[in-house]
């Protein structure tokens, strides 16, 4: 890992020092700042949550050593700023310098946050990946938050998430009606759309929630979270998921912050990031694999359930008629929205001749 690191940071001053103008001035002045710049960050997390806040300290801990200790993150978890949803506005108001959420939480916000952490029915981890940094996805996202005052990067992958625990079987559209569900993003508004009843509620008020019957069903990660919150001890049904096929967090930052930072520790910044958030799609994974492996034998009683086809019909019915009135309603969103297509259309047929004719292949 310490190589690892010092790969990064040597990786971090060659590029800051050949894209100057000045190379030689550049690459002078970043030895010559010893200078120690302190930043504040705020995250959705309570404290020492797992794989989530895994990632935000192994973040601060690569900005620093990468930058020989002249860049400090301060964290700021959900127990210390009481407000699990509020770090857009803590960004963005300069109260903390930077934050790790999901963009689809500040949909009320900026309707066109929401495209950047998964939609239904659409890419996975790895096309979505590849549309962040190669097909326009970070140029559309610097876009979108750049009206605000930051720059978001992505803050680490869950994979594709499980549909959620159900305290009743659904067979039909009619089981979903007057449903209350803790499910956030676009796929709320589909839920709404087929007559469910969405919410939207704190990691740490979910179990409660689900076992007082305050919700009916709600829908978090995968085994890799979900097995140590409990949910399979106060609903027996699984689903797998269609909602989140490549669910990403974010990282924010005051760009005011950002650009009054030296040149090579913006980069070293930004590196850092991805960098965390390559390392928590990977944890993320392990940890589901294991998971998955205790709940199966463990808690054999859980019922995994995937929706009948009439239900997904409906359910892809309405993600295309919110989406269409979406497009016609702002033009960034149909932007967005026909860029994601777009890009899904194309890598979708080479994951279709690659992965899934693997798979497939397999026979299991």
């Amino acid at each position: 890992m310490k190589k690892l690191m010092q790969l990064f940071a040597a990786a971090a001053l060659i590029i800051t020092a050949t894209g100057c103008t000045d190379d030689n001035n550049q690459a002078a002045s970043a030895q010559q700042d010893k200078k120690v710049y302190t930043l504040t960050m705020a995250e959705t997390w309570p404290s020492n949550f797992p794989i989530f806040g895994d990632s935000t300290k192994k973040f601060a801990q690569l900005a620093n050593e990468m930058s020989d200790g002249r860049l400090v993150i301060n964290i700021d978890s959900k127990n210390k700023h009481k407000s699990a949803l509020g770090i857009f506005d803590f960004v963005k108001s300069g109260q903390y310098d930077l934050g790790h959420s999901g963009s689809y939480y500040w949909k009320g916000k900026d309707i066109n946050t929401l495209f950047f952490t998964s939609m239904p029915f659409d890419m996975t981890a790895a096309e979505q990946h590849a549309w962040f940094e190669y097909g326009g996805g970070q140029e559309l996202m610097d876009k979108v938050y750049a009206k605000h005052g930051m720059k978001s990067i992505i803050g680490g992958n869950t994979g594709n998430q499980m549909g959620g625990w159900f305290q009743k079987e659904i067979n039909t559209v009619e089981d979903l009606q007057g449903l209350k569900m803790r499910i956030p993003g676009f796929a709320g508004e589909i839920m709404a759309e087929v007559g469910a009843k969405p919410t939207n509620i704190p990691a740490g008020e979910l179990y409660t929630a689900l076992d007082r019957g305050t919700i009916d069903a709600l829908e978090w990660v995968g085994p890799s979270l979900d097995l140590r919150m409990g949910f399979h001890k106060v609903a027996p049904y699984y689903y797998t998921g269609w909602h989140e096929p490549g669910s990403e967090l974010q990282f924010l930052i005051n760009l005011k912050a950002y650009e009054a930072l030296p040149k090579d520790l913006q980069t070293i910044l930004v590196t850092s990031m991805k960098y965390a958030a390559y390392d928590m799609f990977v944890h993320s994974n392990d940890e589901s694999a294991k998971n998955w492996a205790s709940m199966k034998k463990g808690f054999p009683n859980i019922k995994v359930k995937t929706f009948p086809k009439p239900v997904f019909d409906a359910l892809k019915a309405a993600n295309k008629k919110l989406l269409a009135e979406l497009a016609a309603k702002d033009p960034l969103s149909k932007e967005i929205i026909e860029s994601r297509h777009n890009y899904l259309k194309d890598i979708r047929a080479w994951t279709n001749i690659s992965d899934q004719s693997y798979l497939n292949s397999l026979g299991n």
